[in-house]
C-alpha cells in the first residue's frame, strides 16, 4: 500500500515537473509548514472542539504531511515501513512497559525509576 501511495504522489509530482523544486531541504521545510498548519487548527480550542470544527481540514493537513513524508522517503531511498518498524523497536527499548506504563516521562527520566 505504501509503495502504491509513493508511486501515485511521485507521478502527480512528475506530471507537473515539480521534482526540480522537491529537494530534501525544501521538502523538510514544507513538512514543517504543514505541521504548523495542523497545529493552528488546534490553537485556542480543546482537542474535542478542534476535531469537531475542523475534521475535514485536519484530514487535509495530515494528508499534506504524509505527502511530504513519503516524497522524502522516496527521494532519500528510505523504506517508510522499515523506518517506522525500526523506530518502534528503538522506542520499545527506551520505554520498557514496566517503567513507562501510564507515565509521560521522557526516557532519560525513566532510567532512575525502580520497580519498587
Amino acid at each position: 500500500m505504501v509503495d502504491e501511495l509513493i508511486q501515485r504522489i511521485t507521478a502527480f509530482r512528475d506530471e507537473r515537473n515539480w521534482g526540480q523544486f522537491h529537494n530534501p531541504k525544501d521538502l523538510a521545510i514544507s513538512l514543517n509548514l504543514e505541521a504548523s498548519e495542523l497545529l493552528e487548527l488546534f490553537q485556542w480550542k480543546s482537542s474535542e472542539e478542534a476535531i469537531e470544527q475542523n475534521k475535514d481540514k485536519l484530514q487535509d493537513e495530515l494528508a499534506d504531511m504524509l505527502y511530504y513524508v513519503l516524497l522524502l522517503c522516496n527521494d532519500l531511498n528510505i523504506d517508510p515501513k522499515e523506518a517506522l518498524l525500526k523506530k518502534l523497536q528503538k522506542n520499545a527499548d527506551k520505554y520498557p512497559v514496566e517503567k513507562s506504563y501510564g507515565s509521560n516521562k521522557k526516557y532519560t527520566e525513566l532510567q532512575g525509576d525502580s520497580n519498587e
